[in-house]
């Protein structure tokens, strides 16, 4: 099964990762591995996350604030969002469209 990431998503991911660098040499690169870790476990096993919509899951990422919001569809998995847990809830919803 193949892994489509939303640009959005993309650019949260990247984003973070550039914070985490910013505030720690090498955090960011720790962070980069842990969501790395996540990707391989969904791909791996789609239906391992969280329920939190009918169609929607979310994968929390080890030691930081974050999770994969995600839906596993007929021939691939969608990233909506790399989420920081601490953000409003639901802001990524309307990627789904």
């Amino acid at each position: 099964m193949t892994i489509k990431i939303h640009s959005e998503a993309r650019k949260e991911f990247f984003e973070a990762s550039e914070f985490y660098e910013e505030q720690v040499v090498g955090l960011g690169d720790d962070f980069i591995n842990e969501v790395e870790k996540v990707l391989d476990v969904i791909e791996q096993q789609p239906s391992s996350g969280t329920k939190i919509t009918y169609t929607i899951r979310r994968f929390l990422v080890s030691r930081f604030p974050y999770g994969i919001i995600y839906s596993v569809e007929a021939d691939r998995i969608v990233i909506y969002a790399v989420m920081n847990l601490r953000r409003k809830p639901g802001y990524w919803k309307r990627r789904q469209e």
